[in-house]
C-alpha cells in the first residue's frame, strides 16, 4: 500500500518535522462514513498527517486539527448527523473546538457534507439541513464563491475568488430561521456561497459557514475530492484537473503554523 494512501485505521503517524510540515489532522470514521480515506489522503497531499480517529473513542490522539468527512452516519437515521452528535469523540471534539471560545488555540474543525450536518446537530455551527428542495440526490461540480477567507480552513484563498468543488447530496438544504441568516450574513460567517444556481435550495444560497471565532468550519461541497490533477473537477487547464479543494488542506496547516509563533 502507498503511503499517498494511508490505512485510515493505522494510528502510527508519524511527528512533525516543523511547523508545515506533517501537522497532524484527525480524520474521524463513524459507522456509514464513505469519505474517510479520501480526507485522509487530501491531508497528505495538503502537507499534513492524516491521524484516524474512531467515533468510540473520546481520544484524539493529540492531533492539531480534525475533519469529520461525508457518507452516511449512522445510515442517517433519525436525521443526517443526529446520533453521530452523540458519539464519544464527539464529546472531546465540542470540548476543545470551544476551547476558551475566543482562542487561536481553539481546535480547528472542518464538516464537509455529514460532517457539516454532524457540527449543526452539535451546535458548533447555527442551522439545520434538511432534504434536497427537489427531493433527490444529487452528484455534480459545483461553482463556489469564498466569501471569507478568515478562516482556518480559507486562508489561502483569495477574496471572492470562484473555485469548483465536486457536490453529492441528499440532505444538502441549509435552513436557518431569519435572524440566524441576518447574523450570518452580517457577520461575515458565510464562508462559501453557491453561485451559477443553487442546487439544493439552500437558504441565501449558503454552501459553508463557519462560527463566531473561524476556527470551526461547515460545507456541503467536498473539497477532498478536487485535491490531485486528473481527478478533480474540470477546469482551465484540463479535464478533471481542478484542485480548488486543497486550498482547505493547506490553509489550516498554515495557520496552525502561525500558531506556534
Amino acid at each position: 500500500m502507498s503511503v499517498d494512501t494511508p490505512l485510515i485505521g493505522d494510528f502510527t503517524a508519524a511527528p512533525a518535522q516543523s511547523p508545515l510540515d506533517g501537522a497532524r489532522i484527525g480524520v474521524v470514521t463513524f459507522p456509514g462514513t464513505l469519505d474517510d480515506r479520501d480526507a485522509a489522503r487530501a491531508v497528505r497531499l495538503g502537507g499534513g498527517t492524516p491521524v484516524a480517529l474512531w467515533h468510540a473513542d473520546q481520544s484524539l490522539h493529540g492531533v492539531d486539527a480534525v475533519v469529520l468527512p461525508g457518507g452516511f452516519s449512522y445510515g442517517d437515521y433519525l436525521r443526517a448527523g443526529a446520533i453521530a452528535r452523540f458519539a464519544p469523540v464527539m464529546d472531546t471534539i465540542v470540548k476543545e473546538a470551544q476551547a476558551k471560545d475566543t482562542s487561536a488555540a481553539a481546535l480547528p474543525v472542518l464538516g464537509i457534507c455529514n460532517g457539516f450536518q454532524i457540527l449543526t446537530e452539535a451546535h458548533l455551527l447555527p442551522g439545520s439541513m434538511i432534504k434536497n428542495n427537489h427531493l433527490k440526490f444529487i452528484c455534480r461540480d459545483q461553482a463556489l464563491r469564498v466569501e471569507n477567507n478568515q478562516t482556518a480552513w480559507t486562508s489561502q484563498f483569495t477574496d471572492d475568488e470562484i473555485i469548483a468543488i465536486p457536490l453529492k447530496n441528499q440532505d444538502g438544504q441549509y435552513v436557518a430561521d431569519d435572524a440566524t441568516l441576518a447574523r450570518l450574513e452580517d457577520e461575515g460567517r458565510v464562508v462559501f456561497r453557491y453561485v451559477g444556481g443553487n442546487p439544493n435550495g439552500s437558504r441565501n444560497d449558503i454552501a459553508g459557514i463557519t462560527n463566531e471565532v473561524g476556527n470551526v468550519v461547515g460545507l456541503m461541497p467536498h473539497p477532498e475530492h478536487a485535491v490531485e490533477a486528473g481527478y478533480g473537477p474540470d477546469d482551465t487547464t484540463g479535464m478533471r484537473n481542478g484542485t480548488d479543494g486543497l486550498t482547505l488542506f493547506t490553509s489550516v496547516i498554515s495557520s496552525l503554523a502561525g500558531a506556534t509563533k
